[in-house]
This record gives structure tokens, sequence and C-alpha cells, in this order.
């Protein structure tokens, strides 16, 4: 099989070779300095933001050798992605250690946390095609971004229009993989719309690791030539064999289908000095778990969580700097035969101001977060970004702030034969500070940032012994986490082409071990040493090569290393491309009990009508 792989990479670069077409557009590596950061409120130039930051931009996501969100978050160092199979079917995300509860995902700015869980987050991943970038913020966010931004937030910037484009992409490949999507754009006199619609399937690599996914997903921007309005509307439906996801390695019949939907309506004002976007979305999930395959009625779960919101979020410029400011009011419904029928309201104030001194060389932007919940009263969360210019290139940084995250329904309520939710839990809180540089340049970036966290009730589920099969959800009492991590890329070009090494190595520990991980369910498996590097290249006019390497060691002492890559071939309005995952078939596991996939391989083909 392997050398299957090889035979066709070399055939593959060997017609790329000998084609007689145009060369390929080359990307702008200019253009990542001018990206403004949407952080809901004060929107910064990326290399002017005094937190840390990293942007996937769209020709990143092209040469990342993936064609899903979840391994495309697994290149960057500081993100642990823990996947259970392929195509992003079932995956957990976390940033700087912490849980899957504590990070947040945003689309265009929209909130998609999800009061049931935080297994669900990664639900709501769009289709790679449609978009523009991804902004990850790394650190505590509560005070920008409101609950579950405890260690971060990642934000999905989607494409703002398509001018009159179609293309269609078909992959097929190792354990049955079959996918299919279509992107439609058409620019018309005042409106735009952007349509994708895409479905993914697999036979699976072991017993009942099948999945059968759909994305569904339409922007419209309406009324372009006065006051816009912008829709977005999406639709992720997951049917997937969840062998040994949850419960117990020796549970292999379990099953689970979820839906993830989101229709948002926004526009913007302008006057003079002060700017607005007032917002509305309805956000819907859907989740069915069956404990055995083929005999529902052994035991099933069925949770549905509704959450209907409005946000204005504002800014107003003045001789003294850039205030922002807004107001985020939800409602969130759940109806499960096993959480109950339950509701909360919820209202968060937003309000932060930055300050430019000696020359603009020094900004200082303090903030503050404050937000009331139904069932657990109001608490308040401040802090500080502070960041001084050393050159137009060079800039030190640091922050501080405090951070929360109020329990989600499986933490209160969730019972089952393993399992026992806990409706007294205190809201976990953290204190963090993060101190950095950074350096930017057309051919070079490069940062560096030591950061530490002081938790204090942190939820875990944890049985009182080794022989008690029960695990409660529990507050545990203090938790210390700190680490540094550098990121560094560098664009060069070789015969004329545009080249691209990426590194990033991020070194996180905690004490979470001396709470005793035979007696944690949860919070185990923190990665200590991530390394990743990305290799893009181009060597003639219509080939280019992508080689990834991630190197992961765990808290428990588990390491590996897995390697990547994909081949691509443009002809045109015709493009070839095969796409290789653990090429030197590595055992390991992310999740659980979970072995993923081996060495596998994947051809596609997309077309271009214009």
């Amino acid at each position: 099989m392997k050398k299957n792989y090889f035979f066709a990479f070399i055939i593959l670069i060997s017609i790329g070779i000998h084609a007689q077409n145009q060369p390929t557009k080359q990307q702008d590596t200019t253009a990542l300095g001018e990206v403004t950061v949407n952080s809901t409120r004060i929107n910064l130039p990326f290399k002017e933001n005094s937190r840390t930051i990293s942007i996937i931009s769209s020709e990143d996501i092209k040469n990342s050798a993936t064609n899903n969100i979840a391994d495309l978050l697994q290149q960057v160092a500081g993100i642990d992605v823990r996947r259970r199979g392929t195509a992003g079917s079932q995956a957990d995300l976390y940033i700087r250690g912490g849980s899957f509860d504590q990070t947040l995902l945003l689309i265009d700015g929209i909130k998609m946390d999800d009061a049931q869980t935080g297994h669900h987050t990664m639900n709501a991943a769009l289709p790679l095609d449609v978009i523009e970038r991804i902004e990850i913020i790394k650190g505590p966010a509560a005070r920008v971004f409101g609950q579950n931004a405890f260690n971060g937030a990642i934000n999905i910037v989607t494409k703002k229009e398509l001018n009159n484009t179609v293309s269609a992409t078909a992959e097929t490949g190792s354990f049955g993989q079959l996918n299919a999507g279509v992107t439609v754009g058409a620019q018309l006199e005042n409106s735009s719309h952007i349509v994708h619609v895409d479905k993914m399937t697999s036979a699976g690599y072991r017993h009942n690791t099948d999945y059968d996914n759909s994305n569904y997903f339409l922007k419209s921007i309406f009324n372009q030539n006065k006051q816009a309005i912008e829709m977005i509307t999406t639709f992720q439906e997951r049917k997937f064999g969840a062998n040994g996801f949850y419960a117990r390695a020796s549970a292999t019949e379990q099953y689970e289908e979820t839906q993830n939907s989101l229709m948002a309506f926004s526009t913007k004002f302008n006057s003079g000095n002060l700017s607005f976007t007032p917002r509305v979305y309805w956000k819907r999930n859907q989740d069915e778990y069956l404990y055995i395959r083929n005999n529902p009625p052994a035991y099933r779960n069925l949770h549905i969580t509704n959450k209907i919101g409005a946000e204005v979020n504002a800014n107003y410029t003045s001789s003294v700097g850039i205030t922002g400011f807004g107001i985020d009011i939800s409602k969130v419904y759940i109806t499960s035969n096993n959480l109950g029928d339950r509701n909360r309201f919820m209202t968060t104030l937003f309000l932060e101001h930055e300050f430019k001194i000696f020359d603009d060389k020094l900004d200082l932007t303090p903030g503050v977060a404050v937000t009331y919940f139904s069932d657990f009263d109001f608490y308040a969360f401040p802090g500080i970004d502070l960041g001084y210019r050393i050159t137009d290139q060079l800039k030190a940084y640091g922050n501080i702030g405090y951070t929360y995250r109020i329990p989600t329904y499986t933490d209160l309520y969730y019972n089952d034969s393993s399992t026992a939710g806990n409706p007294n839990l205190e809201v976990e809180e953290a204190f963090a500070q993060e101190i950095g540089i950074k350096y930017f340049s057309p051919r070079f970036t490069a940062s560096l940032a030591l950061y530490n966290r002081d938790a204090q009730n942190l939820i875990d589920f944890i049985r009182p012994n080794t022989t008690e099969t029960i695990y409660t959800a529990t507050n545990i009492t203090e938790v210390n986490t700190k680490g540094f991590e550098v990121d560094a890329a560098y664009n060069f070009k070789l015969n004329g082409f545009n080249q691209t090494l990426a590194v990033g190595y991020n070194f996180l520990e905690d004490d979470i071990l001396n709470q005793n991980k035979e007696l944690s369910r949860y919070s185990l498996n923190t990665l200590k040493h991530h390394f990743t590097t990305r290799l893009s290249t181009q060597l003639c006019k219509n080939v280019s090569q992508n080689i990834i390497y991630k190197h992961a060691q765990r808290t428990t002492g588990h390491s590996y290393n897995v390697w990547d890559a994909s081949i691509a071939l443009n002809l045109k309005q015709l493009e070839f491309t095969i796409t290789a995952s653990n090429i030197f078939d590595t055992d390991y596991i992310e999740a659980g009990f979970v072995p993923m996939p081996p060495s596998n391989v994947l051809f596609g083909m997309r077309y271009h009508f214009n």
C-alpha cells in the first residue's frame, strides 16, 4: 500500500512537469499584515493586536493537506484536537490544556457554544471551501467573548463573495471514502450569494466507524447598494458508528447522530465616529446517542438544544482612543430524555477602551464583561491588554485577566450507569497572565509567548476510588497551568515560485495529575510537548506539494509522530490532488480508547466552471 502511495505521487509530479499551461497565480505574502482581526468590538490589524493570535489564511487552508477543520487545527501548536476517527465526525477542541468545554467556537463572530456539552463544539465546523480565514485567540478571552472562552476562542470568518463561479469536487480513497461537493457564487445587481453543499461518507477503518456527513451553507448579502443586510444559514448532519467513543473500550456498538444549524441576520451602521453592528441569530443542536446501534431500546439519549439571541456591538473613536461596547442577550432551551426540560436566560455587557500614548508606541486596553445567568447569578470578569511597539516590525505585549465558565447541562444533570451529574457545581474561574513578543515582516514572522493560569473549581468527573464505577461531576480545588509557545514562518522564492516553511512548538505543564489520574475521566492527556511544521513548496508551474509533521507527547507519557502530505496538479480549470495521512502508519490514540486510522490516501479532483 505504501509503495502505491509513492508511485501515485511520482506519476502526478511527472504529469505536472510535462504539462504546458500558464503559471498559477502567486500568493501575496504581504496581505496577512493588513488582515483585521474581528474581536467583535475593537477591530485591530493583525500585527497591532496585543494578544497571542494566529491566523490560518485561505492559502494556508489550501496547503494544509486536509479536507476538514478538525484536521486543519491539528497543525497549530497549542491547539489539541482530540479526534475519534476521520473526517471530523467527532472531535473535542482544546486550547492550552483545560477541557473541551473551555474553548469557544464562533462563526463570523456568532458564538456557537452548546449548553448541553462542549463535545458538540466541532459539530458547527464549516466546510473548508467557504472559509476565508480562521482567527485563533489563545489565552483567556471571557472579557471579549463572554462565557466559554475560558482558554481561548476560534473565529471562522466566511468568504464574502465568489463572483459568479461554480466549482465541483469529488474525492475517493481508503476505507471506502467517497466525498462530493459543489460551491456556487453569484454576484447580482444588488446582492451576492454563496451556496455550498457536500457529502462525505466512509465504510470506516475498523468495525462500526462508518460515517455519513452532510454540510449545507448559504450566505447572502442583500441591499448592497444601500444598507447591506447579511444572512448566513448553515446545517451540518453527522451519522457515525462510535466504536469505543464513549463509555468504555468494550462498548463497540455505540452509534450517534448529530444535527447543528445556524441562522443569523446582521447589518452595520456608521455615523461619524460611531459604528455599531446589530445581529439576531438562532442556533440549534440535536444529538441522538444509542449504546447499541441495532437495539435502540437498550439505551438511548436524545437532546435538542435551541439558543435564540440578539446582540449589538459598537465602537466609538475619539481623541482619547477607541471605546468598544456591546450587549448580548440570549435564551437557551433544552429538551432531553436524560437531562430534562430546562431553560436559561443570559445577558452579557461588554466594555473596553484602547489608549495609545508615547507617539502611539504604547497601547493599553482595559475591559470588563459582566454576565447575568438566570440560574447562576451575576459575574464580572475584568482584564487588560498592553503592548509596546519597539519597531514597525517588533512588538512586545502582555495581558492579564479573569475568565470563567458555568457548568453545562451534562455537568449538572447527566446520569447513566457510570456517570452522575452534580446540580451543586460551582462556576469555574481562573486568573491568567501572559507576556510575549512578536515580529512581523513579509518574509518572516515569529512570536514567543509565556503564559500562566491559576484556576479553581475546575469541573471533572471523579470517582472516589478505583473500585467505584461511577464518575461524579466534581469541582477540583486548584489547578495551575503554565507554559510557553513559539511560532515562526519563513516565506521565500525558488525558481520564481513561493515557498513556505512554518514551525510551531508549545510546552505546557500542569498539576492536574496530582488529582490522581486513575480517578479522573477527562483531565488527562494534556499535550506537554506539541511540535508542528509545514513545508509548502512549488517547484514548477503546475505542481505544488505540502508536507506536515506533528509530534505530540502527552502528560501521561504517551508520544507519537505523524506525517501527512499532499500534492496538487493544477491544469487551469481542473485540479487533481492526492492527500496521504499518517504516511508511516503510526499507532496512536488522541481521545479515550479510540485508535486513530492507519496510513490512508485520498484522491481528489476539482473542476472550476467559468
